[in-house]
């Protein structure tokens, strides 16, 4: 549904591109993962298929059509629920889903029909009333899909909705945006938490000082670690590690990381360490995980915002 072209991006006195030479493509009933550092260029992306920014170079495109021309013919094709909290606070739920569906030229019938659907989407009917800026963390993310849904949009581009939210309404959110993706919408998904994107997305893309750094399906990009070896032992060093290939040490608790050598096994490894009374608490092999993908290609623990 979603095609992008070579686009690229300056902001007015910026030394360099926020995007260069930005090409995707997202289809419907699917989930695209988009991943990046901060600076990265995913808020200049998201900006530009929200239609806030002007595309300077390369093409969007929406079923082969150029994305400003279906804004102009039928804007509500997609929709966006941004990072923010994007809901009058002092209006109720419902007052909030009956303003936003009059925005989007909602009426009579359907418009009352898509308001109750949509609470229902998200579990918000019991909480029809109540104030939008006295709601729990997870019941404002609810209410921001929501909006987002109201006019039923093709495709749908969710900026990190799930920050800040509590276990079980994180797994809520997941869960019903995997339902929407199965019922045909086109949903773009940007998130730091790398495990959502593994849960629900069928392609993901890195994206890194505003270049692309590798995308694809899950499977072949988590494929190319398959001589790769993670575990995590206590009381586990570098040097132990070492004569078995090139090791990465773990990131915030994560899994010590070996590339293997081609003369050695993971066998071979988990024995010699279980010699030394070094205990494996939890091993894989063959598989990257997204996170140790995503940091092996943008090498730096660590950005600061801007």
């Amino acid at each position: 549904m979603l095609r992008i072209e070579a686009l690229s991006h300056r902001y007015p006195g910026a030394p360099i591109d926020a995007l260069q030479d930005v090409s995707l493509s997202a289809a419907r009933g699917s989930v695209l993962g988009l991943l990046g550092p901060n600076g990265a260029g995913k808020t200049t992306l998201i900006s530009l298929l929200a239609g806030t920014l002007v595309p300077q170079r390369g093409r969007l495109l929406i079923d082969g059509v150029p994305l400003a021309q279906v804004r102009a013919g039928a804007p509500t094709r997609i929709a966006v629920a941004p990072q923010d909290h994007a809901f009058y606070g002092a209006l109720g739920v419902e007052e909030n889903l009956d303003c936003f569906a009059a925005a989007a030229r909602l009426k009579g019938p359907r418009r009352r029909a898509r308001i109750r659907d949509c609470m229902d989407f998200a579990q918000l009917a019991r909480f029809a009333s109540s104030r939008a800026d006295r709601l729990s963390g997870g019941l404002k993310r609810r209410l921001n899909l929501a909006i987002a849904l109201l006019a039923e949009p093709e495709l749908l581009i969710l900026d990190e909705p799930t920050a800040g939210v509590d276990p079980q309404s994180r797994a809520f959110i997941l869960e019903a945006i995997a339902r929407l993706a199965r019922a045909g919408t086109a949903v773009v998904y940007t998130s730091h938490y790398m495990e959502e994107i593994e849960a629900i997305a069928d392609r993901a893309l890195i994206l890194d000082r505003g270049q692309v750094l590798c995308q694809g399906s899950l499977s072949e990009l988590l494929a190319h670690g398959r001589d790769v070896l993670c575990l995590a032992a206590p009381g586990l060093a570098q040097e132990d590690l070492l004569p078995f290939g090139s090791v990465q040490a773990p990131i915030a608790g994560g899994l010590w990381t070996v590339q293997l050598a081609p003369d050695h096994t993971p066998a071979a490894v988990l024995a010699a360490l279980e010699s030394r009374g070094l205990g494996v608490t939890q091993a894989t092999y063959g598989r990257y995980s997204l996170e140790h993908l995503f940091m092996t290609l943008t090498r730096r623990p660590l950005r600061d915002e801007a």
